[in-house]
């Protein structure tokens, strides 16, 4: 079964409807038409400052510059770099998401985006693998995609266990009922997204420092950067993990910072079978204990992971070592699942960080006191997909001083209880 397609015009309408992208700032003109309404006279340096050059605060600065802000971007060791949750090869791209309309929105609203960004770069940013997501039984997140999918006419093919086996032999798909394949979707390659994402940045004018940043200064519209005082109309903080120092008093018990570990693992040498063109991105439901994957791109060697939140992790001093005891649980599940790497070496690894709200919804909202202060985070190992979105949310706050976040990105419905609910 395959459903229909639809354009980015036609998401935004459906973003309006529900009430995404209401008073939405889709042209600079009106964008300066809403900076004028507002009151109170700027002596400031900067229209904007943003805290953090990962793939959030990135392309907030990007919506800001649009919009005709004079923008400062920060970050304090450079924009994905190894220990940002915006680092590392790849990033899924989907939008399966059970029944959680929203992303599913947001998700194909993003991509035209990202393959905006990747034809306009030297290297490609975006690699059209397509996304397998099976699964043991009809689970109720598989029919609520199926339904969000069919409401929303985006394309989705339902493909069974014969479709499956015959389409991906390099599967073993005992035990799989189903699944669901997005042929658009696929893998974008994080760190030279993020970092191609500033130059075109500072070429357009921004102007990026790395720096450090502090908390915001008690008159809610300076900082300090490097160690000299910066002011602006509006402060974004975009700074994954560290939002939690940075605003212990609001964050420090609502963001909760996993260790998660990706490895890589060296495909048979003279087969493209498990390369790009080859096998899809993939993720198996695995009765709720999910794995995902990539094919191998650009020779990396084929990407496997466990989605499981890992323990509390401190992303300036935590180790960066994988343990032996992640391998061998990475190696148990391929010898089931792709008995053709069951003896493959790995060829690499990578400890990263998610950075989780209470319930995997992301943090898009003003600061209580300081309403011209937006937060922005908790990407919930699932945001790296959204950053078009997630930028134009937020610049749209900045911009427009009376509007107001939807409740589930607020701050006040992020608990102190971690109950991961976004899959």
């Amino acid at each position: 079964m395959t459903q229909g397609k639809t354009t980015r015009r036609a998401l935004l309408a459906g973003m309006a409807a529900s009430g995404i992208a209401s008073n939405s700032l889709t042209a600079p003109a009106r964008a300066n038409t809403a900076a004028r309404e507002q009151t109170r006279v700027s002596n400031n340096a900067w229209d904007a400052i943003v805290v953090g050059g990962g793939v959030f605060g990135a392309w907030t600065a990007h919506h800001l510059q649009q919009a005709g802000k004079k923008t400062l971007l920060i970050d304090a060791n450079g924009p994905a770099n190894a220990r940002a949750s915006s680092g590392g090869e790849t990033r899924m791209i989907r939008s399966d998401y059970g029944a959680d309309e929203i992303y599913t929105k947001m998700s194909n609203a993003s991509l035209v985006e990202w393959k905006k960004l990747s034809e306009q770069a030297e290297l490609p940013l975006f690699h059209q693998s397509g996304v397998l997501f099976f699964f043991q039984n009809m689970v109720d997140y598989a029919r609520a995609s199926i339904e969000t999918h069919k409401q929303l006419d985006l394309p989705l093919e339902v493909l069974d266990a014969g479709a499956l086996r015959k389409g991906f032999p390099q599967f073993n798909f005992e035990g799989v009922e189903f699944g669901l394949y997005e042929v658009g979707f696929g893998a974008l390659m994080a760190r030279r997204s993020v970092q191609h994402l500033v130059s075109r940045f500072v070429k357009a004018g921004g102007t990026y420092r790395q720096a450090l940043g502090t908390a915001p200064n008690t008159d809610g519209h300076s900082l300090t950067i490097g160690g000299r005082r910066e002011s602006a109309d509006s402060i974004i903080y975009a700074c994954g993990p560290w939002m939690r120092t940075l605003l212990p008093e609001l964050l420090e018990n609502r963001l909760f910072v996993t260790r998660q570990e990706v490895a890589f693992v060296a495909p048979p040498s003279g087969s493209t079978q498990f390369g790009f063109g080859s096998l899809p991105g993939w993720a198996d439901w695995n009765d709720g204990d999910l794995y995902y994957g990539f094919p191998d791109i650009e020779g990396r060697g084929f990407k496997i992971a466990h989605d499981k939140h890992g323990d509390t992790f401190d992303p300036d001093l935590g180790s960066r070592k994988t343990p032996d005891e992640v391998f061998e649980r990475l190696r148990t599940y391929m010898a089931h699942r792709f008995p053709a790497l069951k003896d493959a070496p790995f060829i690499g690894d990578r400890v990263c960080q998610y950075s989780n709200s209470s319930n995997g919804n992301f943090l898009i909202d003003r600061h209580p006191v300081h309403k011209n202060i937006i937060m922005i985070g908790a990407g919930s190992g699932h945001g790296f997909k959204h950053g078009p979105e997630v930028g134009r949310m937020a610049a749209h706050l900045a911009l427009n001083p009376s509007a107001h976040t939807l409740d589930r990105f607020s701050l006040k419905t992020k608990t102190t209880v971690h109950k991961r609910t976004v899959v």
